[in-house]
């Protein structure tokens, strides 16, 4: 009896690893020298093969095109910024075809860079961006997304900006904000590294970083999660005696989702995904992360800011963007008070142009008529 008993447990078993096995997938991530691709996929992917299911590691654009892919496939997993999922999920609503399986696993920074001093806050961006020039990565990237995120929840202060260019890679944005004109400005998502060749770019060129600290940002909320982080981290690495350059910061959360379960095909498969959800719900946070190199490092040195420390630099982006408002408020008023002086002499010569055009005109067809008096003679 006993020895049936041990083969239908045992027959059980091989059910249900392949029931397991059964569940194969992708895990989009992004550009294979990003961190997505090059330090979480693996670990995950790992993890989950333990667990009986194969999903492999896919490269993808990023963000914005996992969350697309997963849109058309519910039962694979991509990697996303929170802040992009987020602008994103709300366009789907209330279609609601995604789950966030987990946000507890690392943070992505916004990184604002210039050459201009006088922009030392968030609030000096958000008054005077109707007047700067903002370069950004390419349309579709995670930055280009963040940006326009930041734009919407901020329609009367960075939802100004109107000279708005893409450039064709992130350090071709970058480098135009730091040795352009003192009115560039460049915004880049990523995970905090000084020996990253852009963050060395950056201390090359003396590019200054412009905390991305706003009430209203760190405000902002989907489901009860917090969308954005402030956050201090290293931006260069220290020489000798003096300590390398520190900026606080937005941070929003790596996400990992996947398609609602309720897309799923009734059946095996709806529990299959569940299963698969539930399992990459019990992994262990360590598991995920790399047990040394860039990211262990860089994140050994980046702290959640206090609340004391994030009111005081909320206070500042707020004073700021009070202090510029009157400021821009002239300028607009000059600005308008001389189109309206330049409104009479424009339609002057407008009619003036229109007088020359017509006595033109007039002499052309003179010189026509007497052309062909000439040939008839």
């Amino acid at each position: 009896m006993s020895g049936l008993k041990n083969t239908v447990i045992a027959a059980a078993g091989i059910t249900l690893a392949f029931a397991g096995v059964a569940q194969a997938g992708k895990i989009y991530t992004g550009g294979a020298r990003g961190a997505y691709n090059g330090t979480f996929c693996g670990p995950l992917s790992k993890e989950l093969s333990k667990a009986k299911f194969n999903f492999k590691c896919t490269l993808s654009l990023g963000s914005n095109e996992n969350i697309q892919r997963v849109s058309q496939n519910p039962g694979d997993i991509g990697f996303a910024q929170f802040d992009v999922f987020t602008l994103h999920a709300a366009k789907q609503h209330p279609a609601q075809p995604f789950h966030v399986v987990r946000s507890d696993i690392a943070r992505e920074c916004v990184f604002m860079v210039t050459k201009n001093k006088n922009l030392v806050t968030f609030g000096d961006v958000a008054a005077r961006a109707g007047e700067l020039n903002f370069i950004l990565p390419p349309k579709g990237s995670g930055s280009a997304s963040t940006f326009d995120y930041l734009r919407q929840i901020d329609p009367d202060g960075l939802g100004q900006a109107n000279n708005v260019t893409y450039a064709q890679s992130t350090d071709i944005a970058l480098k135009k904000a730091v040795t352009g004109d003192q009115n560039s400005v460049a915004l880049f998502v990523q995970f905090p590294d000084p020996n990253n060749d852009r963050f060395k770019l950056i201390a090359k060129e003396k590019g200054l970083f412009i905390p991305v600290i706003d009430r209203n940002i760190l405000r902002q909320q989907i489901d009860g999660q917090k969308i954005y982080f402030a956050q201090e981290t290293e931006v260069s690495n220290g020489k000798f005696w003096k300590k390398g350059a520190k900026v606080t910061t937005s941070c929003t959360p790596m996400v990992i989702f996947t398609g609602n379960p309720r897309l799923m095909a009734n059946g095996d498969n709806q529990l299959d995904h569940k299963d698969m959800i539930n399992t990459i719900n019990d992994i262990s946070a360590d598991k995920l992360l790399p047990k040394q190199g860039f990211f262990k490092r860089a994140w050994s040195k980046t702290r959640a800011l206090s609340a004391d420390a994030t009111e005081k630099m909320m206070d500042a982006a707020e004073k700021a963007r009070e202090k510029a408002a009157p400021m821009m408020e002239k300028a607009k008023e000059k600005a308008m008070e001389m189109k309206e002086k330049a409104a009479p002499m424009m339609e002057t010569a407008k009619e003036k142009a229109i007088e020359l055009g017509g006595k033109a005109m007039e002499k052309a067809r003179d010189m026509k008529d007497a052309a062909q008096e000439k040939m008839q003679q």
